[in-house]
């Protein structure tokens, strides 16, 4: 799943309306888990998301939803992505 994909599932997901760019729903800022922090926290809280970085790894769990992402140079960054993609996965199963 491309990037994209991944940010239009997770919009999904957390009730954004879709489209190529998505704004945080209180601002005209463009909405991105993937490289900003806040966005990826309210994700993370909207969700219901249980997030915890432990043996070189980050991981992100709801429902029946579980990801795990490799640490890096930058363990934010895979923390980031480990959030967005559980949305994601959240998001692909709503109808």
């Amino acid at each position: 799943m491309t990037d994209h994909e991944l940010l239009e599932m997770a919009a999904k997901a957390a009730g954004i309306a879709d489209g190529d760019v998505f704004y945080d729903m209180d601002s005209d800022k463009e909405w991105n888990p993937l490289t900003d922090d806040g966005d990826a926290l309210r994700l993370a809280v909207k969700l219901e998301l249980e997030i915890r970085v432990f043996n070189g790894r980050a991981h992100a769990t709801a429902l029946n939803v579980r990801t795990i992402e490799p640490l890096t140079n930058d363990p934010y960054v895979a923390t980031r992505r480990a959030i967005t993609r559980a949305a994601a996965a959240i998001g692909e199963a709503m109808p």
